[in-house]
C-alpha cells in the first residue's frame, strides 16, 4: 500500500511524476478544477460579504470519492497542482474536499518536471498560500459578476448567446479602436529617389539613395520636387566620406508566456491557443524513446527571464563544448524584470539540454517539436555572445546634393549560429561597393524615382494583440490566449489569414460597453485591478476590499443601461445558398460548434445545413470550388463543393497544380 497520495491535475503530469517517485507514492489526477461557482447564478451573496458559494463540479462525483477513498489510506497527502494562482486555488479546493489539515505542509510545486525538482519540492513542502488562492478568488469573482450581470443586458439589447467579460471587453475595445484608427487614416504622398551610378573596375553598377541637401535630411512631398533634385543633382557623382563602423546585435532574452505566443506565431504560425495547448504537452510529460515519459520544458505561464543557476551552468557548458568559449557570453543575462508578480518563476526552457534534438525529434509530432525546438533555440542563445556586424557607410555628392549608401557583413555570428530572429535587417547588404574609396567619382547612369503613400496603423494579428495586452498591463500570462479564444468563438472579431478584424457583432457589443460601463473596459482601471490583485497576492490588499468598492459601481451601471439603451438588431450574412423548404436564401449562424448555415424564416421553417468555408482552390477532378468541411468527429477536411456528385476529398490542403 502507498504511503503517500500525490494530486495533480492531470493525466499526463501524473505519469511523468510516478516514474520520479516510486513505489511509496501513489500520483492521481484531479482533471483540473473539481469546485467552481455554480454555472445557474451569480454563485457569490453580495448580502454575505460576498462569499463565493462554490459547488461540485457536475460529472466529477466519482473521482472525487475515488481521491478521498485513497487520501483516507495515505500517511500523507501532498497537493502538485501547477505554481501559479489558479494551480495553489485548486489545491486549496482540494484540501476542502478531501477535509485535510489546512495547518500541514501538503503543498508542494516546481517549476519543471525532472527527478531532482519533483523530489526536492516533496522536502520543500509547505501549507497552502492564502494570499495566492485570494488572488484568484478575487479575479475570479470579478470576472463573475461583470459576466452574469453586464451578459443578460447584451442579450436583450443585441441577441441570446453574447457574453461579456472584464479582459475580453478590454481586448474588444483596443481592437475597434485600431479600426477606428485605420478607418479615419488619409494616406499622405511622398517619393523616394535612387540613383543608379555606373561602376567600374570591380564595382558593378550600384545604387545610392538620396538623403538631402548637404547635411539636412529632406523629405521629397511631390514628383516636382524629386524632378527638381534630380535636374539639381546632375550627371557626376563623388564619393566624399567612408565610415567604418561596427554593429552589434544583443542576444534574445529566454521566452515568456507572451514573448513565445508572438514568436510562434510569427514563425510557426500558430494560434495561440494551439501555442499553450503544445506547450502544455511538453509541460506535463511526452513519451521519448530511450526516457520514457519526460516533461520537456519548464512551466510554461511566467512573466520571467530568468533561469535557474543549474540551468544556466548547464547552458554555458553545453555552448562552450559545441561552439567555442568565445560564444559563451560575458554579460549579465540573468536579471528578472521585477514588475510582474509572475516574475517568481523562471523563463521557459528546456529541462533537459542533455538529450539531443534529434533524440527528440524521432518522439514528437511535427508541430510539437516544432515548438520546443523553437524554445530550445532561444534558450541556447540567451546564453551566446551578441552577433557582430562591420557595417560601411558610402556618402556621395552631387552638385552639393547628399546620397548615401550603407552595407554590412557578419564579422561575428555569436548568438545567431543557433537563432535568427525573424526580424528585418535595417541595414543593406550591398557588398558590390565595399571597393569604393573617398574621392572617386562615378557618372549617372538612370534615377529611379517611385511614388509611395503612408500606410495606416496595421490590423491586430494575435502575436500583436498579445504584445499590446502584455505592454498595457491588461490581463496575465494565463489569460492572453483564453482572451483571444473568447472573442473569436463569440464572433465578435474574425481572422483573415493572420489579421483580426472587427464583425458587426463586435462593433455593437463595443458600442454599449463604451457607453454604459466606460470604466470597466477603460485600460488604466483594468491595469489598475491587474495591479491590486497583485497586491492581494503579496498580502496587502484584503481581496473583499477590491469587490466591495466594485459592485455597487457595477450594479448602478448596469440598471442605467437598462433603461437608456435601445435594443440593436444586428442582421446574420446572407449567402448565395437557397432554403429547399421555403426558397429564401440562407444565412450563417454561429452555434457552440462554430459556423452553420440557418434559413432565416425561422421558426416558420427549421431548416439547417454545415456551412463549408470557400478557398481560393479549384477541385483537381471536376473543376468547383474546393470547401472546407467537418467529419462527423469535427475534424476539417477539404472537399468539393459538388458533393455528392464529385466525391473528391483530401485531408491536407490541395495544391494549384496537379
Amino acid at each position: 500500500m502507498a504511503k503517500n497520495l500525490v494530486i495533480v491535475e492531470s493525466p499526463a503530469k501524473a505519469k511523468t511524476i510516478k516514474k520520479f517517485l516510486g513505489a511509496n507514492f501513489e500520483v492521481l489526477a484531479s482533471n483540473g478544477h473539481v469546485r467552481d461557482l455554480p454555472k445557474s447564478q451569480l454563485g457569490v451573496a453580495p448580502e454575505d460579504d460576498f462569499e463565493p458559494k462554490y459547488i461540485t463540479i457536475r460529472g466529477k462525483g466519482d473521482l472525487i470519492a475515488a481521491l478521498r477513498k485513497e487520501a483516507k489510506k495515505a500517511d500523507k497527502v501532498y497537493l502538485a497542482t501547477d505554481p501559479d494562482r489558479e494551480g495553489e486555488a485548486i489545491s486549496w479546493h482540494l484540501l476542502q474536499i478531501l477535509k485535510l489539515d489546512e495547518k500541514q505542509k501538503n503543498r508542494i510545486t516546481f517549476n519543471e518536471i525532472t527527478k531532482n525538482a519533483v523530489k526536492n519540492s516533496i522536502k520543500a513542502a509547505r501549507c497552502i498560500d492564502s494570499d495566492l488562492v485570494d488572488a484568484q478568488q478575487a479575479r475570479r469573482v470579478l470576472d463573475r459578476m461583470v459576466g452574469y450581470k453586464i451578459s443578460p443586458l447584451l442579450w436583450a439589447k443585441i441577441k441570446n448567446g453574447l457574453s461579456a467579460g472584464r479582459v475580453q471587453s478590454v481586448a474588444l475595445r483596443i481592437i475597434c479602436e485600431r479600426e477606428n484608427e485605420i478607418s479615419a487614416f488619409v494616406p499622405e504622398e511622398f517619393w523616394s529617389l535612387d540613383a543608379v551610378l555606373e561602376g567600374s573596375g570591380k564595382t558593378k553598377d550600384f545604387a545610392v539613395h538620396f538623403y538631402g541637401d548637404k547635411e539636412t535630411k529632406t523629405a521629397l512631398g511631390s514628383e516636382a520636387d524629386t524632378d527638381a533634385y534630380i535636374k539639381k543633382s546632375g550627371k557626376s557623382f563623388k564619393c566624399v566620406e567612408v565610415k567604418e563602423s561596427e554593429k552589434h546585435r544583443k542576444a534574445p532574452f529566454p521566452f515568456t508566456t507572451s514573448t513565445l505566443q508572438q514568436e510562434a506565431s510569427k514563425v510557426l504560425n500558430f494560434s495561440t491557443k494551439k501555442t499553450m495547448q503544445l506547450a502544455q504537452e511538453l509541460y506535463e510529460g511526452v513519451e521519448v524513446k530511450g526516457h520514457g515519459t519526460i516533461g520537456l520544458i519548464t512551466y510554461l505561464r511566467t512573466d520571467s527571464v530568468r533561469v535557474s543557476e543549474e540551468a544556466d551552468a548547464n547552458v554555458r557548458k553545453y555552448i562552450e563544448e559545441n561552439y567555442g568559449k568565445d560564444f559563451v557570453t560575458t554579460a549579465d543575462v540573468n536579471k528578472g524584470t521585477g514588475k510582474k508578480i509572475q516574475d517568481a518563476h523562471e523563463a521557459i526552457r528546456p529541462s533537459y539540454l542533455d538529450i539531443p534534438l534529434t533524440v527528440i525529434k524521432e518522439s514528437l509530432s511535427r508541430d510539437l517539436f516544432r515548438l520546443y525546438q523553437l524554445i530550445w533555440k532561444r534558450f541556447v542563445a540567451s546564453r551566446m555572445e551578441q552577433a557582430v556586424y562591420k557595417t560601411l557607410k558610402h556618402v556621395f555628392d552631387a552638385n552639393g546634393v547628399k546620397y548615401t549608401c550603407a552595407s554590412s557583413k557578419i564579422a561575428f555570428a555569436g548568438f545567431m549560429s543557433v537563432y535568427s530572429p525573424e526580424e528585418e535587417d535595417d541595414s543593406e547588404n550591398d557588398g558590390n561597393i565595399a571597393a569604393v574609396k573617398a574621392g572617386d567619382v562615378f557618372k549617372l547612369k538612370e534615377a529611379v524615382k517611385e511614388q509611395h503613400f503612408t500606410q495606416a496603423p496595421a490590423h491586430f494579428t494575435e502575436a500583436s494583440l498579445v504584445k499590446a495586452l502584455e505592454e498595457l498591463g491588461i490581463g496575465r500570462p494565463s489569460t492572453y490566449a483564453p482572451t483571444i479564444t473568447t472573442i473569436l468563438a463569440r464572433n465578435y472579431v474574425a481572422k483573415e489569414k493572420k489579421n483580426i478584424f472587427v464583425t458587426e457583432l463586435g462593433e455593437a457589443v463595443n458600442n454599449i460597453m463604451t457607453k454604459s460601463f466606460p470604466e470597466i473596459i477603460d485600460v488604466n482601471f483594468t491595469a489598475t485591478m491587474e495591479t491590486l490583485l497583485d497586491g492581494v497576492e503579496t498580502g496587502d490588499i484584503e481581496w473583499k476590499t477590491i469587490v466591495r468598492n466594485f459592485y455597487p459601481d457595477l450594479l448602478e451601471a448596469v440598471d442605467n443601461a437598462e433603461k437608456d439603451l435601445e435594443k440593436v438588431k444586428i442582421r446574420d450574412q446572407e449567402t448565395d445558398i437557397v432554403c429547399e423548404q421555403c426558397g429564401r436564401n440562407m444565412v450563417i449562424k454561429y452555434g457552440p460548434h462554430g459556423k452553420f448555415l440557418g434559413c432565416p424564416g425561422f421558426p416558420e421553417c427549421k431548416n439547417t445545413k454545415p456551412y463549408n468555408e470557400k478557398t481560393d482552390l479549384k477541385c483537381p477532378k471536376c473543376g468547383g470550388d474546393v470547401v472546407i468541411m467537418k467529419s462527423r468527429k469535427g475534424r476539417r477536411f477539404f472537399g468539393c463543393s459538388n458533393y455528392p456528385e464529385c466525391d473528391f476529398m483530401s485531408w491536407t490542403k490541395p495544391g494549384e497544380e496537379k
